[in-house]
């Protein structure tokens, strides 16, 4: 496996061809999402082949932003099924990565430790300081998209997802449960306070 070679590959034609408009699942999210694969299979004690298939995954995973943001996981694998067998990746190495990759839709369905932890990585912001800045990103995305209008259903949104999430590997939860909890009393406590504005 090419590693290096591939991950220069992706990295460069998601840069360039990956939609300008969009501000939450740019390049800096698969970087973002990188870093925090890295940390958590570190501390998982995940490593050679594992760590390197681990990582494919993460830089193909929002890769079918390039054709469309409906069901882009599924895009996402027929990518990496195209692209990654030119840089030694075999049959079976890609069948685990497009596994990966299709854990991460919502609602994420990890069904081994290689799959939980791109899950955790992909959400890891959710627990972590800069929560509000990632989150502004993500909420111009979905209003561009026209699946939220404003601040009240976005703040409606982050409540019903927050309270769903749950991290998957014992890392995750040791480094982000508490913040994560932290976000989402504060996001319940805003809402609470803007309805009896409304109401007075």
């Amino acid at each position: 496996m090419e590693f290096e070679k591939v991950k220069k590959f992706i990295l460069t034609k998601l840069k360039k061809e990956l939609p300008k408009n969009l501000t939450y699942h740019g390049p800096h999210h698969i970087k973002d999402v990188f870093s925090s694969a890295k940390l958590l299979a570190k501390m998982e004690k995940v490593n050679g082949e594992d760590l390197t298939l681990l990582l494919t995954a993460v830089l193909f995973h929002d890769s079918g932003f390039l054709w469309q943001q409906y069901k882009h996981e599924e895009v996402s694998c027929e990518i990496a099924s195209e692209y990654l067998p030119a840089y030694g990746y075999n049959p079976e190495q890609i069948k685990k990565i497009c596994g990966m990759i299709m854990a991460t839709r919502i609602p994420q369905t990890p069904h081994n430790k290689l799959e939980q932890i791109i899950c955790d990585a992909d959400l890891d912001y959710l627990g972590r300081d800069d929560f509000f800045r990632i989150g502004n990103g993500l909420y111009e995305e979905l209003c561009m998209y026209g699946i939220i209008d404003n601040d009240e259903d976005w703040n409606k949104l982050q409540v019903k997802f927050l309270k769903k999430h749950t991290y998957f590997t014992e890392s995750a939860r040791k480094l982000r449960k508490e913040k994560k909890e932290e976000y989402l009393a504060m996001i319940k406590a805003n809402l609470k306070k803007k309805k009896k504005a409304g109401n007075v």
